[in-house]
């Protein structure tokens, strides 16, 4: 028999070693994003907290009121809380948040006092009202600013806020509305929106979806409760829900930017959003466009003012 033929070979690896398997295509990925300081929801907490304190000191109960009828007069002063019967909530009287800025319809329309569509969000009817709120804002704001900045948070917090007076002030039918809750609101609808936009990063998609969903179920529905302004509720989950599709767009899983692929490589790349987010993006600002300028029309036209809190 004769001898086996050796095996192939070439220059580099001599005639007894075997051609290595060729090296795997490169793979790139950005790194992990850092997350953002959070400083501008916490800046947003003790506003309401320094603006509520000020509204107390306006208020001044046992000068308007008597010290013997307000709550805790001997030992807060002119910070004292109205009686119970007036406030249950523990804060000032309808006259200082009007004062204030409170929401009033007629103000708005007859005295031309628009800027109380935006006032009105950073007053609250007690203590009560206000820790409810700000609680809140620390479990969803910290997160979402965290994730996506304060420029974007900052921009959907206040406009949520204004979609919410806008329904609020058009359903009203008697004094006034005040309250954080259609920015508060706004957060969870844009929350929700946030996740359907950008389905395809999310691993246990269905479970975070049924997660937000009865969140959101739970907070509507204390909307039912009696003196709770709803319509603030409803006006602000939708802004955001809208907002969310805009400001809160990431790019779709498997993207990499150009300038994490070194020189000289040249991939496939996959586009940096889907269709449906660009279907999303506008149909999202076309809406929320026509929105305010239907509501801001019918407002001040004329459309239909109980005491209702933005809880």
């Amino acid at each position: 028999m004769g001898k086996r033929p050796p095996p192939p070979c070439d220059i580099e690896c001599g005639p007894l070693k075997a051609r290595p398997p060729p090296p795997p295509a490169p793979y790139f990925h950005p790194p992990a994003p850092e997350p953002w300081f959070s400083w501008l929801v916490p800046l947003i907490f003790a506003a309401n907290f320094t603006i509520f304190a000020y509204t107390m000191y306006v208020n001044d109960c046992p000068a308007h009121t008597g010290e013997d009828r307000c709550l805790l007069g001997t030992y807060l002063g002119r910070f004292s809380f109205q009686p119970l019967r007036e406030n249950p909530l523990l804060g000032p009287s309808t006259t200082t948040l009007i004062q204030l800025g409170g929401l009033e319809k007629k103000l708005v329309v007859e005295k031309d006092e628009g800027w109380r569509l935006l006032s009105c969000m950073w007053l609250h009817v007690g203590v009560v009202h206000l820790i409810a709120n700000m609680l809140s804002l620390l479990f969803i704001g910290i997160r979402l600013e965290q994730e996506f900045g304060f420029v974007r948070i900052g921009v959907l917090y206040l406009l949520s806020g204004f979609g919410g007076s806008l329904l609020s002030a058009l359903n009203s039918k008697s004094s006034i509305s005040v309250g954080a809750s259609g920015a508060l609101f706004g957060l969870l609808g844009a929350m929700l929106s946030e996740l359907l936009t950008n389905w395809t990063i999310y691993a246990n998609k269905c479970a975070a979806l049924v997660t937000l969903v009865v969140i959101i179920a739970l907070n509507l529905a204390v909307g039912f409760l009696p003196r709770v302004d709803n319509s603030a509720h409803i006006g602000g989950f939708v802004s955001g829900f809208l907002l969310g599709f805009i400001l809160l767009v990431r790019p779709q899983f498997g993207f990499v930017s150009r300038k994490y692929i070194p020189p000289g490589y040249d991939i496939k790349r996959i586009p940096r959003h889907k269709w449906y987010q660009y279907l999303f993006w506008i149909s999202a600002l076309l809406l929320l466009i026509v929105g305010y300028g239907y509501c801001c029309v019918m407002l001040f036209k004329g459309g239909t003012m109980t005491y209702s809190l933005s809880l």
